[in-house]
């Protein structure tokens, strides 16, 4: 297990705080915003310079210092660049469940050293150790992210897999990700989450619940993902 994951307790309906004003936080956001969160977003500066692209792209949401946005919230997606997540203080974090939306492009990240030697989860969990890690919402396109969304019951719902050490987390995760119109697949673990990671059997694909199941259950590398959860959604 990559360094400490301790339960944190999340409310019925936690304040998001969103990392992140490139394509994936903003449709995190705005999908967030839709199902009644409380959202905040923040980049690395003032968040003066995002008030107005906030106001028009992602309205309802509240532009924020990232140390403030990140102290108020209960859950912080992490929708950065990965080789600027290198540069984020650890202990801002701490204490915080996190989603890893995050992915590894060498082409666009350049190649970080860290990451080349590990799965890119349990590296930002080795570095955020005050923080439960969980990866969830980097496996679909932005515009399909945005797009695929659909009520519960509907027949043509897609899956998204959340992977994370602890099930109180995870279980959280999930219950965001199917509150943002998608069906939560629990996989065993944050190392399980590989299959959500570029190179993964279910990255950059969209896919319905049964075929999802059958995707993550193929044996990766060294890994069988044998114990998939699948939560309810009856």
């Amino acid at each position: 297990m990559a360094g400490r994951h301790a339960s944190v307790p999340v409310p019925q309906t936690p304040r998001l705080a969103v990392l992140g004003v490139g394509h994936v936080g903003p449709v995190v956001a705005r999908l967030a915003i839709k199902a009644g969160y409380p959202v905040s977003i923040a980049h690395s500066g003032d968040p003066e310079d995002i008030a107005l692209i906030t106001e028009v792209v992602i309205p309802g949401a509240r532009p924020r210092w990232a140390v403030d946005a990140v102290a108020d919230a209960d859950i912080v997606v992490l929708a950065i660049p990965l080789h600027r997540f290198i540069d984020v203080d650890p202990r801002l974090l701490d204490g915080k469940l996190v989603v890893d939306a995050m992915n590894y492009w060498p082409d666009t990240d350049g190649v970080l050293d860290a990451f080349e030697r590990g799965r890119s989860s349990e590296v930002v969990a080795r570095r955020l150790v005050g923080s439960t890690v969980v990866k969830s919402l980097n496996h679909i396109g932005y515009h399909e992210l945005e797009y695929g969304a659909r009520a519960a019951g509907a027949p043509d719902r897609l899956a998204m897999g959340v992977a994370g050490d602890d099930p109180g987390a995870t279980g959280a995760v999930a219950d965001l990700v199917d509150r943002l119109g998608y069906d939560p697949v629990r996989l065993g673990s944050l190392r399980a989450g590989q299959v959500l990671e570029p190179g993964g059997p279910v990255f950059g694909t969209v896919l319905e619940l049964p075929e999802f199941r059958l995707a993550v259950q193929a044996p990766v590398g060294s890994v069988k993902l044998r114990e998939v959860q699948v939560q309810s959604q009856e």
